[in-house]
């Protein structure tokens, strides 16, 4: 009767209950998973682009590869996700603690980046517009980074940075007298006006263009900069790059509060493990 008493409503849970909440554990677990085997795919593509390249071009254009900041998102996506995935799987505090700590530091990354961004919209125009022309240098180095300025251009209707004689600085382009090549003067075909009637792409429509003047190339090329172009469009999408924004603030916010979550109860479980360990040898227990 005395052991019954002890067990009372005043009495601790037994050593058969845990805090530990499996629709938590496993969702976060989840959670973690998809994003995990998304990372590894960004990775395994990142690596076969780079492998894929002639070393020189690969070594040459290496700032402004796009197989590169896909490893690099791959392998920090990979890091943090794996973190998760064990840490929920196995109840381990640290690994919990630590995927918490780096989806916080990236989502507080990305939001001074967006507020520094724009406070300092100048600086961010230079940067953007080093970018650009650095991308400019090697467009023919790399056939992704090529693709990514040819799909620009035409998706924004434009050519360059700032104008269409910014292809100067590539040194296919170039329009200097001793420069020896083809494509002297030229600009890249995405750069061309829309030929709807024409059924095969005329990849030479941007032949001699930067030697034309303004109003004359306008006729057959985009004239305008890409930078002033993206810059108008970031401005009349503001909601719809805010909705991205929210978007991928959403899942890393759910992740933090998740694995906090998952973190208290199972402290709350160990503390109940030692207490029960503790009063074992209790007769009255």
């Amino acid at each position: 009767m005395a052991k019954r008493a002890a067990r009372g409503s005043g009495a601790p849970p037994g050593e058969d209950f845990s805090f530990v909440s499996p629709l938590v554990k496993y969702l976060l677990f989840f959670f973690n998973l998809v994003f995990w085997m998304i990372s590894m795919v960004m990775v395994a593509v990142g690596v076969y682009a780079r492998l894929m390249k002639h070393a020189e071009a690969a070594l040459a254009c290496l700032a402004v590869d796009p197989a590169v900041l896909l490893i690099l998102i791959g392998v920090l996506m990979f890091f943090v996700t794996f973190c998760g995935c064990i840490g929920s799987l196995r109840e381990n505090i640290c690994l919990l603690q630590t995927f918490s700590v780096c989806l916080t530091v990236i989502f507080l990354l990305q939001l001074a980046a967006g507020i520094l961004g724009f406070i300092f919209s100048d600086k961010a125009r230079g940067k953007v517009s080093e970018i650009v022309n650095n991308a400019i240098v090697h467009y023919r180095d790399d056939l992704d980074l090529q693709n990514l300025i040819d799909f620009g251009q035409r998706e924004f209707s434009c050519c360059g940075g700032v104008s269409y004689k910014d292809w100067s600085q590539n040194m296919y382009f170039n329009c200097t007298a001793h420069n020896p090549s083809r494509e002297r003067c030229s600009v890249p075909y995405s750069c061309c006006l829309p030929d709807h009637d024409q059924s095969v792409i005329n990849t030479l429509c941007g032949r001699g263009m930067q030697a034309l003047g303004y109003l004359e190339a306008s006729e057959f090329v985009y004239t305008h900069g890409c930078i002033d172009k993206l810059v108008n469009w970031i401005h009349s999408n503001l909601f719809l790059l805010g909705g991205v924004a929210l978007g991928l603030a959403v899942p890393q916010l759910i992740g933090v509060l998740l694995s906090q979550l998952l973190v208290s109860q199972i402290r709350d479980q160990v503390r109940l493990q030692l207490y029960n360990q503790q009063h074992r040898a209790d007769p009255w227990y």
